[in-house]
């Protein structure tokens, strides 16, 4: 394993009902990374995270740290609309006491800034009392999170957190990731579309069409040539700036 990688993969394989999905992946990923899978659909980032988490069969080696703790927040979390189940019921099903799960909601700034003067009665009174089936779909997005970061993990894997979710909403939710990452130092993996995204909070990128296109820093290895192989054809590219650091689309 790479020094200081909390992951490294070696050689990785994914064969499911006959097909080739994965092929001869190989990567690292260090403690308080944030890397992101980018690719076009089909291209196995999900089956990938599934890999990951040992859901599937699979080969070559997939070496985790010792004494991690890893979580996943799924794409897509369906809760009926008349399940007659509260924020605070569910988030109590990670084994969190009343105390801990008000102090997380309000350490991640769940509530909107309407609501900043009064935050701990926000939660308290009208927050841990929603229905979650009621949620829209960024505060469920962000139940979510803290329903993932609850028992403290190590390292969170992200299917498209923001699938579904408006513009602000997105916004929101990349912005919480990096207080997690800033402050906790937390490991996070995440599937994106979205370049944009990728450049402004990922430290590292792989490029995935069923096997590796690239891997790197963002503004180094998303080129025009690495992305039209990634995407196929001809690809259109800008300039543009995150945080003063200028690079193609």
């Amino acid at each position: 394993m790479e020094q200081e990688s909390i992951l490294s993969v070696h050689e990785l394989k994914v064969v499911l009902d006959g097909n080739e999905i994965l092929k001869d992946l190989s990567f690292f990923v260090k403690k308080g990374d944030v890397l992101a899978l980018v690719g076009p659909n089909g291209a196995g980032k999900s089956v990938l995270f599934r890999a990951l988490l040992g859901l599937i069969p699979s080969s070559g080696k997939i070496d985790w740290a010792n004494n991690i703790k890893i979580n996943y927040v799924p794409q897509k979390f369906h809760i009926d609309k008349d399940l007659p189940l509260t924020v605070e019921e569910f988030l109590k099903f990670k084994g969190a006491s009343t105390e801990q799960i008000i102090a997380t909601l309000i350490s991640v700034g769940v509530t909107d800034e309407a609501h900043a003067g009064e935050v701990e009665h926000y939660v308290k009174e009208h927050l841990l009392r929603q229905r979650v089936g009621w949620l829209s779909g960024g505060q469920l997005q962000r139940i979510l999170i803290v329903w993932s970061i609850l028992d403290d993990p190590d390292v969170l894997l992200f299917d498209e957190p923001t699938s579904g979710i408006d513009i602000g909403g997105e916004e929101t939710i990349y912005n919480l990731l990096k207080r997690l990452n800033d402050e906790r130092n937390m490991t996070i993996i995440l599937i994106s579309h979205d370049l944009n995204i990728v450049y402004k909070y990922a430290n590292n990128v792989i490029c995935l069409n069923r096997q590796m296109i690239c891997f790197g820093t963002p503004s180094i290895v998303l080129d025009p040539i690495a992305l039209s192989k990634l995407y196929g054809g001809e690809t259109s590219f800008y300039k543009h700036e995150h945080s003063n650091n200028e690079h193609n689309h």
